[in-house]
């Protein structure tokens, strides 16, 4: 067991090379890993942050439902050293993954794309330019001559009764081609997701995600699972097959109850058919090009 973990530890130590750079000026076609679920994605010029979660070590955040939970890491970077945005990409609105900081820092005229419910919540605090998406529905951006889209995949925050009582979870799909010509690079973020026979229609509309970002942490309220585990992160992988998987949201908050070396075990075990890259909180990770 011991030599498991130091083997693990090892892997994500030297996670930096080959896919991973140390933080500086971070690569097109990238995802710079901030913490949480927060990442900025770089794809051309197209700069996209995802669920903004800027609070520090220490600070107590609302989760929902009259829960709150303490922030146990700092992020990377902080909310005024945010690049110029495109747009922001919100899987749910929880208190860790859009913040009081980032609700008094960002841009009210930054296109916001999440779920209906968050979209309602947001513009009565001010945010003008929130799209609300449904499922299969999409939004996109044109710029020099590339384009990119985000479209709303499944998610399920809860199984059972208490998925009656969270807000609705998105996940969602990127597309991004320099041109008219290029191929599609498609990175799947799967919000705070469940396993769920849903997730499976993925799958048959995407049969070649080159990488999934998924949430993990294991978070449990009452006993209760409302994020993937290790265990579920790698039946995710299974089901979907994303060429790369970079981890994230698995240790920020004390609620988050199952740690980055569960998934790494699971996926010791089970060795699913994907690349693991392990990211740490300021290191960025280089997109692969389209198909390979």
């Amino acid at each position: 067991m011991a030599d498991d973990a130091s083997r693990r530890k090892q892997r994500l130590e030297s996670s930096g090379s080959p896919a991973t750079t140390p933080r500086h000026e971070q690569a097109d076609d990238s995802l710079f890993f901030v913490g949480t679920a927060t990442t900025l994605l770089r794809f051309g010029p197209f700069t996209i942050l995802t669920d903004p979660n800027f609070l520090h070590r220490g600070q107590w955040t609302h989760i929902g439902q009259g829960l709150v939970s303490r922030r146990r890491t700092d992020p990377a970077i902080d909310v005024d050293q945010l690049p110029p945005l495109d747009a922001v990409v919100l899987s749910h609105l929880h208190g860790d993954h859009f913040d009081r900081v980032a609700s008094r820092a960002l841009d009210r005229d930054l296109p916001i794309v999440t779920t209906a419910h968050a979209a309602r919540r947001l513009g009565r605090r001010g945010f003008r330019e929130t799209v609300a998406l449904g499922t299969w529905s999409e939004f996109s951006l044109a710029k020099d001559g590339a384009e990119l889209k985000v479209t709303a995949v499944p998610g399920r925050h809860a199984l059972g009764a208490l998925a009656r009582v969270l807000p609705p979870v998105m996940g969602s799909v990127i597309e991004y081609r320099s041109s008219p010509n290029s191929p599609w690079l498609r990175v799947y973020l799967s919000g705070d997701t469940l396993v769920h026979e849903n997730l499976r229609e993925i799958a048959v509309r995407y049969p070649s995600l080159d990488v999934a970002v998924v949430h993990l942490g294991g978070t449990k309220v009452l006993g209760v699972l409302l994020t993937m585990d290790g265990r579920q992160g790698v039946d995710l992988v299974r089901m979907l097959e994303p060429r790369h998987t970079v981890p994230v949201h698995y240790d920020d908050y004390g609620r988050f109850k199952s740690p980055l070396s569960d998934f790494e075990a699971e996926v010791d075990r089970i060795r699913p058919p994907t690349k693991v890259d392990y990211v740490r909180r300021g290191d960025t990770f280089t997109f692969p090009e389209p198909g390979r």
